[in-house]
């Protein structure tokens, strides 16, 4: 009966022990992450007066959708929604495409200066990107781009195709060249190779440096508010405008917040198992 009791009180201490040094500070930290999130959807469903009382009211009493409906009706949320969806889509495809193309010219042939601009990658992401907005401004004010979303779509490529020719060359380079001359002795040229065997393999960091692409371009503010007018906004500068010098619209800023945060928690759900893959390929070499 003393071993029984021993070994209990052991197991109790090492649940006790895991619950305090492990469970514990994760939940903390779940709290503190997430809190954010539930409030923006919580103030979005109340009440002006809910919104505004003290003490504050966690969970409404009665639940309220007129924010919503005067989002979409009055503020013509659905118009920024296309906008940023337009900007974000565009920004994806076509920094995806010139990424992977430069990623398997880098990391499959050797050329003259090949270090120097893997080098200007690297670097042009160490500088902010207020430095780039005023020649960038002027550069699509004489293409006749600005306040247009193509605009915006080649102004975000600046900084999103440089990291995204870093993650996709770490993978290729790992892959084993016998793929690519089995594809050629088999017939393919090297742009037939390319297509039915890299793109194939290359899917999870694909999709990991379209994600990462999406997000940089969906969540953007500095360069938006700048090449952007009333009618080309994207949801960050829209949402900006409820923020007044008369005060702030709380009600529809939460659930403006709440809407564009949607399509990137969707989008984590389902690619989760290749972005983490993505993400760690090219990492260690073994």
């Amino acid at each position: 009966m003393d071993n029984i009791q021993r070994l209990r009180r052991r197991r109790a201490k090492k649940v006790l022990l895991t619950f305090l040094t492990l469970v514990l500070p994760l939940c903390l930290f779940l709290l503190f992450l997430l809190f954010p999130f539930y409030w923006m959807l919580v103030t979005s469903i109340k009440t002006n007066a809910e919104i505004y009382s003290v003490p504050l009211i966690y969970w409404p009493k009665e639940l309220t959708w007129a924010t919503y409906v005067n989002l979409f009706g009055y503020f013509n949320f659905l118009k920024y929604m296309k906008n940023s969806l337009i900007v974000a889509l565009g920004t994806t495809v076509l920094s995806l495409v010139v990424s992977t193309l430069a990623a398997y010219s880098f990391a499959r042939f050797s050329f003259k200066g090949r270090k120097a601009l893997m080098a200007m990658f690297l670097t042009n992401n160490m500088f902010p990107t207020v430095l780039l907005m005023i020649p960038l401004y002027s550069i699509m004010r004489k293409l006749h781009l600005l306040y247009t979303p193509y605009g915006l779509i080649l102004a975000y490529t600046t900084f999103t195709i440089p990291f995204s020719v870093w993650l996709i060359q770490g993978f290729i380079r790992d892959m084993p060249f016998s793929l690519e001359e089995a594809a050629l002795i088999d017939g393919c040229n090297r742009a037939g190779a390319f297509i039915r065997i890299f793109i194939p393999v290359l899917t999870p960091a694909l999709l990991s440096a379209g994600v990462y692409m999406f997000m940089q371009a969906w969540n953007e503010y500095t360069m938006a508010s700048l090449f952007t007018n009333p009618g080309s906004r994207t949801i960050p500068v829209a949402l900006s405008s409820l923020i007044g010098q008369l005060g702030v619209q709380w009600d529809m800023l939460c659930a403006g917040g709440t809407i564009a945060v949607l399509p990137v928690c969707i989008m984590f759900f389902f690619a989760q198992k290749h972005l983490v893959a993505g993400l760690t390929a090219g990492a260690v070499k073994g």
